[in-house]
């Protein structure tokens, strides 16, 4: 016996090496619930618990086909987004959406962790009022260094929503269910984009320090041979720049400006475009291709919508 134990050990042993290295492609709430030795109470949602759990994951590779957040009331693991790994601290908000990828890693013995979350599958959002906007909830897509951090009284507003839903979980399905649950879940995002305004808000100065490098770093795209080569700039050429993911960056931009990062964009070529159509004499073509466009008629498209005119006839206004 104590010999067929330890060759069980070893094969156990050899097992987790195994799971280590396996992607989990997680395509159902069932799947996260199995992994992690909980109750499935709905197909397509679930509030998960891992102070509940009878089972751990050490590490895991994850390919989200769910969406899931996850309130973070310990630092029981590490979290790897893309290249960036992010610590977090307790109280933190992290999310993912169908298609990302995260590798997670535990950092303490216990199978019994503080962290709370729910998982809902997009199935459950079709017909629904969510399921047309879930879009604008864009930190599904923000990277864990841009997770959000929770005070105090809005970690027990989503304690509470998380609450709400188990308990319609517990009460069965029936013909109000889907409607109650997508409700809840409504609610719950919505007041995650309200302290993500609110940690926007407090973290003036950093965005300050953004919105500054952006300009920099527009003005050194137009001044050199950087458009004429590339194009015109997107906004995740800037957001790379920045270090931040694209979505992160067009909120904090928006939120500190009233304006999009595109239109910024806009609004640098159109002033450029002003300055050397009345600067110099170059053609339209010509500076049409120098700001990055592939088509002069596009210049003129985009010139005119701005500006009231054509280049041509703001040249003539201009006396050029």
């Amino acid at each position: 016996m104590p010999e067929l134990s330890r060759i069980f050990v070893i094969d156990f042993k050899k097992v987790i090496a195994t799971i280590m290295d396996k992607i989990f492609n997680l395509n159902s709430v069932d799947q996260y619930n199995n992994l992690y030795g909980l109750e499935t109470l709905h197909p397509l949602v679930s509030v998960v618990d891992l102070n509940k759990a009878t089972r751990q994951m050490n590490h895991a590779n994850w390919h989200y086909g769910v969406y899931a957040l996850y309130l973070k009331l310990e630092k029981a693991c590490d979290i790897r987004y893309g290249r960036q790994k992010y610590d977090y601290q307790e109280g933190t908000i992290v999310s993912f959406a169908p298609g990302q990828d995260t590798e997670t890693t535990l950092i303490t013995d216990r199978v019994q962790v503080n962290v709370l979350g729910i998982l809902f599958h997009p199935d459950l959002l079709q017909g629904t009022s969510l399921g047309k906007t879930i879009r604008k909830y864009t930190f599904f897509s923000y990277d864990v260094n841009e997770a959000l951090h929770l005070s105090e009284e809005e970690r027990n507003i989503v304690m509470d929503c998380l609450r709400i839903i188990r308990k319609e979980l517990e009460h069965g399905v029936d013909k109000h269910s889907k409607t109650l649950l997508v409700n809840y879940i409504e609610l719950l995002l919505n007041y995650c984009m309200r302290f993500y305004e609110r940690q926007f808000a407090t973290r003036s100065k950093a965005n300050h320090d953004v919105l500054a490098r952006f300009d920099q770093l527009l003005d050194l795209y137009f001044e050199g041979t950087l458009a004429e080569q590339n194009g015109l700039p997107t906004v995740k050429y800037f957001a790379d720049k920045i270090c931040l993911s694209p979505n992160y960056f067009g909120d904090m931009v928006k939120k500190e400006t009233g304006r999009t990062p595109q239109e910024h964009i806009q609004e640098k070529v159109i002033e450029i475009a002003k300055e050397r159509v009345t600067g110099t004499e170059d053609t339209v073509s010509q500076i049409a291709y120098s700001l990055g466009f592939q088509y002069p008629q596009h210049f003129c498209r985009l010139f005119k919508k701005r500006v009231g005119c054509t280049p041509n006839e703001y040249r003539l206004q201009n006396n050029i």
